[in-house]
């Protein structure tokens, strides 16, 4: 995503309109596809084990990340063994391969290696989503259900279930790429087994949602940990008299900068680009003044961040209720293979 791409994809206006019978036309190629893989024109590969796909129908953050790691620790909890298959954005190989503990971020990118630390589980990266699949499953054949972070337009991988995560205010004009920020239209998310709204929802955006299994979430994260060692933290107030540096490389930087702001920190703005590469210059502020990352942004900082630089954790917070579909679908998908 450009750094002009949201302005123009935040109304329609007389850019967003030159666009768009460039965006009728990709709707017209997204939709053949699609029916090309359902008349079976186009093949689906099946995985060996149940695979949960995890996606949006827009560009840009709509915390993905937090909902697959939710799913992997309440599968857990309902005595699964998942695996994550991913991507990996921003990963410079583009073979199939599992994600080790000595990965580097270039390497399989930033958010299969958040996922692997938070959860534990293992995480197979590659643009071939059922290569990543097999890679996943060859290499841990422990794993019984897969959990593909996003994904929702990747066809050539069949899925169990579908969780698609929607934030209103990554929606824009409603209008598909390239004169909006759509990959699908929204009536796609009626289609799948849940659907998580983070954030506010209009009245007309939940018409549109209305007789669709929905679940309200919302990113929550109370402490600071510092980047050098996370077993020494810090709460809001402990930044009380100081202005600190947010940085943030994430789909929606100012998500982060306004819940630090809400929490009553003093804070002076760094975005950046999604996926951003990270080099020493962009954290280099005044000597000794705290900086504030991201969990994703700092996997790449790490190396390299100032002694006073500290990790905002989030995590997404989810009803109990909303996984009910879930374990339906794999209970269903168990009995059937059995």
């Amino acid at each position: 995503m450009t750094a002009t791409a949201p302005a123009l994809w935040q109304r329609r206006g007389w850019r967003a309109l030159l666009l768009l019978p460039v965006s009728l036309v990709f709707a017209a190629l997204s939709g053949a596809r699609r029916m090309a893989y359902r008349l079976g024109v186009l093949s689906s590969q099946t995985a060996p084990v149940p695979v949960i796909v995890v996606g949006n129908v827009a560009v840009g953050g709509s915390g993905k990340t937090p909902v697959v790691i939710w799913l992997v620790q309440r599968l857990v909890e309902h005595g699964y063994r998942p695996g994550i298959i991913s991507r990996g954005y921003g990963g410079q190989r583009t073979d199939a391969r599992c994600v080790e503990a000595c990965s580097r971020p270039d390497e399989v990118g930033d958010e299969p290696l958040l996922m692997a630390r938070r959860t534990g589980c293992p995480v197979a990266v590659g643009r071939d989503r059922p290569a990543a699949a097999r890679e996943l499953c060859e290499g841990h054949p422990e794993v019984d259900v897969i959990i593909s972070d996003d994904g929702l337009q990747h066809y050539a991988l069949a899925r169990t279930a579908e969780i698609v995560v929607i934030d209103e205010r990554v929606l824009g004009n409603g209008w598909l790429l390239p004169a909006g920020p759509l990959r699908e239209g929204i009536g796609r998310a009626g289609q799948a087994d849940l659907v998580l709204t983070h954030g506010p929802v209009s009245p007309g955006l939940a018409r549109r949602l209305s007789g669709v299994e929905c679940a309200a979430m919302t990113l929550v994260g109370e402490r600071f940990e510092r980047i050098e060692q996370a077993t020494q933290a810090a709460v809001a107030a402990d930044f009380a008299g100081q202005t600190v540096h947010a940085v943030a490389g994430i789909g929606r930087p100012q998500r982060f900068f306004d819940q630090l702001t809400e929490m009553g920190l003093t804070v002076i703005a760094h975005p950046f680009p999604d996926h951003h590469a990270f080099t020493p210059a962009d954290l280099a502020f005044g000597e000794g003044e705290a900086t504030i990352l991201t969990e994703k942004d700092a996997v790449k900082c790490a190396a390299f961040a100032p002694a006073n630089t500290w990790v905002f954790p989030v995590r997404a917070s989810i009803p109990d209720a909303a996984l009910q579909p879930i374990l339906e679908k794999l209970s269903r998908h168990g009995r059937q293979a059995a």
